[in-house]
C-alpha cells in the first residue's frame, strides 16, 4: 500500500527563535501540534524540515530515550549540548544524537549571511537508558549521486550509528534514473522529496516536497522525471 502526501497536506509553522526566524513543514504531531493521523510512521516520530535563518538558534531543549538524526539540506549547522558547540556541519552531512538517559539539544545556523535548511528526525529507540552519545557524518553530492547512501542505521559501513530499528539512506537522483531497495519483513518506508522532481515512487507521482509511506510493499522504487534530492527512511512498522 502507498499513500502519498501532498505539501499542502503537510503541516507548516513560522516562529521566531533566538536570533531569529524559523520556518518548517512538520510531517507529524510535534510540541503543541497534533494530529490524530499522523503521530509517527514505524520507528520514525518525527521529521521536521525546517529553516532557520540567518544566525538563528533553535535554544536548548531536554532530550530523553530518543534517536535523533539532523540532516543538513543547504546551509551549515552548529549543533551544540550542555557541554558547549559541536563541530559544524555543512550541506549533505549528518548530525546523531542519541539521549537515552537524558541529554540537551540545540541547534543554530553557523551562518549569519544565509539560511539553514535542516531536516530533523526522531526515532524511537531499541532499548531505553542508553548512555548519551554523537555522531557526525559528511557527505558530498558524488557519494548519493544516482543511488541510496546509508546515512545512519543498519549494519552499513559508514553510517551513523542510529539505534533504532530505522535505516536513514539519502539520495540526489538524476533526470531519467531510478534506485531501488528491498523491504523484508514488517519494514516500511518513508520517501520525502526535498526539492527538484517530480518522482514517482512505485509509478505513483510525487510532488518536491511531497511524502509517500509504503507498508505491504516488497520492494520501493524510486524514477526521477528531473534531477531530485531525497530521503528514504526505512523502518520497523
Amino acid at each position: 500500500m502507498i499513500v502519498v502526501r501532498p505539501p499542502e497536506s503537510i503541516h507548516v509553522v513560522r516562529d521566531t527563535v533566538d536570533g531569529g526566524s524559523v520556518e518548517g513543514r512538520w510531517h507529524f504531531s510535534f510540541d503543541d501540534y497534533a494530529d490524530p493521523r499522523h503521530v509517527r510512521f514505524g520507528q520514525l516520530r518525527v521529521l521536521n524540515d525546517e529553516t532557520l535563518g540567518p544566525g538563528a538558534t533553535r535554544p536548548l531543549r531536554a532530550l530523553r530515550h530518543n534517536e535523533l538524526l539532523t540532516y543538513v539540506a543547504t546551509g551549515e549547522l552548529c549543533p551544540s549540548d550542555e557541554r558547549g558547540k559541536g563541530e559544524v556541519v555543512v550541506a549533505g552531512g549528518a548530525y546523531h544524537l542519541t539521549a537515552g538517559r537524558g541529554a540537551w539539544y540545540a541547534e543554530a545556523n553557523a551562518r549569519a549571511d544565509r539560511p539553514l535548511r535542516l531536516v530533523r528526525m526522531e526515532f524511537l529507540p531499541e532499548v531505553p537508558d542508553l548512555a548519551p552519545s554523537t555522531a557526525r557524518k559528511a557527505v558530498t553530492r558524488e557519494q548519493r549521486r544516482n543511488g541510496l547512501l546509508p546515512i545512519a542505521g543498519g549494519a552499513h559501513a559508514g553510517a551513523l550509528p542510529l539505534r533504532s530499528e530505522a535505516t536513514v539512506f539519502s539520495s540526489f537522483l538524476e533526470a531519467g534514473r531510478t534506485v531501488s531497495h528491498p523491504l523484508d519483513g514488517p519494514r516500511g518506508a518513508y520517501v520525502y522529496l526535498l526539492e527538484g522532481g517530480p518522482v514517482r515512487v512505485n509509478a505513483r507521482g510525487l510532488p518536491a516536497l511531497g511524502a509517500a509511506e509504503l507498508s505491504a510493499e516488497p520492494t520501493v522504487r524510486v524514477s526521477a522525471d528531473a534531477d531530485a534530492e531525497l530521503l528514504l527512511v526505512e523502518t520497523r512498522l
